[in-house]
């Protein structure tokens, strides 16, 4: 029988936030194991880093150009002929989800057998004036659980909202957060499996991405800690002349320290939160004697800023946001090659459905754009650079990342950033004036110059980059 398939994602998790990547107050002992008995890759990214692009490019294995997604828009329908749940379906697989999706219509199960489904607060199904079946109070499965057990809990019942800084407490017993939920549901899918047929399971956590909520345990166990104030770049906005910082769901301003601390010690315990959490999985599907024939895959669908550089939240190309965890556990050792290894290749959301259905045994349609992790394990070479990008309004960017370095383009001003990640892996120096850089940043700017030639836009001549067209935020919209 082919192996079982399980992709375990996060929402909103930067990469540097694991004991195995050197974080030096995150405590993640599950997700540490998962690397010493499998491979972590050191140069992973969301190439459009927010929650509805990347699970596109995470479920298509296409590339934001073929998915169309470079921005944030709910309320687009999902309708890919090839999807990571559609093809091992048609493979023989048990396909199943459970937690989030944030597609459309948010029922939509993209070509899974089944969804349990939890998005989280999203503003677009809490509008009142949408009709019920598109709606959180006609999709939520985890609120109509907790609902069960609370009458008239709300998912807004802490007083945080979904993008803000502000951090506390979850209100109830554990048992009852988000997370808790997701894993027990995981847990009681291995009871109700079927024997005969592999399966193909996608855990996905809708924490840590906000609100700041872990349960209390967590919280303290951060809050002990004298967690530092982020790293603040030469080139950052230095003060808050609008008091941006004022607003609790801010993109960029300054902040309160102490504040600030607080949801840098929220944000790390919701980490630990989830990784005890998988820690229960772990331990459920040795007690169901599951571990010798299954595959896990850890990954984020993209990273928070957490303040670094006095910016919040995702969308931009820095570290923070667009730098993401990417673990393939396996341990039976099923592929027959060395674990506890590390990997610089260049990897991003779009591997992860080729690198599933290669390790399912399963037909990779020819559009798919990803590349499979495994060549990556062979010691191939996945790709010389990535393409990524993200509407933001006046603030869309246009970025090329390779393992070495970075150049990033506002297509509104035309600034421009250049940044050596070997010497420099927190962006804390813009070197684009720096004579001695000017050949490299060439090289960087001719391959974005390359990938936006043709774009409706209007972002380049062929020649160079033009600033100050209007961005889209779906590609080929009529």
């Amino acid at each position: 029988m082919h192996p079982n398939l399980v992709l375990i994602t996060v929402d909103q998790m930067r990469r540097d936030c694991m004991g195995a990547a050197g974080h030096p107050y995150v405590e993640t002992p599950n997700l540490d194991a998962m690397c010493a008995r499998g491979h972590r890759f050191l140069h992973a990214y969301s190439a459009t880093p927010s929650c509805i692009p990347a699970r596109a490019a995470l479920l298509t294995g296409l590339g934001q150009r073929a998915h169309r997604r470079v921005g944030y828009q709910d309320g687009v329908t999902w309708d890919y002929a090839h999807t990571l749940p559609g093809e091992l379906t048609r493979a023989g697989y048990q396909t199943q989800c459970i937690g989030k999706m944030h597609v459309a219509p948010a029922r939509n199960r993209c070509g899974f057998e089944n969804v349990i489904l939890h998005d989280g607060y999203l503003h677009y199904d809490r509008n009142v004036h949408r009709p019920g079946a598109d709606s959180y109070e006609g999709t939520d499965d985890y609120l109509h659980w907790l609902r069960k057990r609370l009458p008239g809990a709300d998912l807004s019942d802490s007083g945080l909202g979904c993008n803000s800084w502000v951090s506390r407490p979850w209100p109830y017993a554990e048992e009852l957060h988000p997370t808790n939920w997701c894993a027990s549901e995981t847990i009681d899918f291995l009871r109700r499996r079927d024997p005969t047929r592999p399966f193909f399971l996608h855990t996905s956590f809708v924490r840590p991405h906000s609100p700041l909520d872990p349960p209390a345990y967590y919280m303290d166990l951060y809050l002990r800690k004298e967690i530092p104030l982020p790293p603040v770049g030469d080139w950052a906005n230095a003060s808050d002349w609008e008091k941006n910082g004022m607003m609790t769901d801010c993109n960029w301003g300054i902040i309160p320290p102490d504040a600030l601390r607080r949801a840098r010690a929220a944000y790390y315990g919701l980490i630990t939160h989830i990784d005890h959490q998988i820690g229960r999985i772990l331990q459920a599907f040795g007690e169901y004697g599951l571990m010798d024939n299954t595959i896990f895959l850890f990954t984020s669908d993209h990273g928070d800023m957490l303040g670094d550089h006095n910016l919040f939240r995702k969308a931009l190309p820095y570290e923070g946001s667009a730098g993401i965890p990417l673990i393939l556990f396996d341990p039976a050792n099923l592929l027959g090659i060395s674990r506890g290894r590390t990997y610089s290749a260049l990897t991003e959301l779009r591997d992860v459905m080729p690198t599933m259905l290669e390790l399912a045994g399963a037909e990779i349609p020819p559009e798919v754009e990803g590349k499979s992790l495994l060549g990556a394990l062979k010691g191939g070479v996945l790709r010389e650079y990535l393409h990524g990008e993200h509407e933001l309004g006046d603030h869309s960017t246009q970025f090329i990342v390779t393992e070495h370095d970075k150049y990033i383009w506002y297509s509104g001003s035309g600034q421009e950033q250049y940044f050596n990640l070997e010497r420099d892996p927190e962006e804390r120096r813009n070197r684009i004036g720096e004579s001695d850089c000017q050949g490299r940043v060439n090289e960087l700017r001719k391959q974005l110059i390359a990938e936006l030639s043709g774009r409706e836009e209007g972002y380049t001549d062929g020649s160079s980059l033009i600033p100050g067209r209007t961005p889209v935020c779906l590609l080929g919209k009529s």
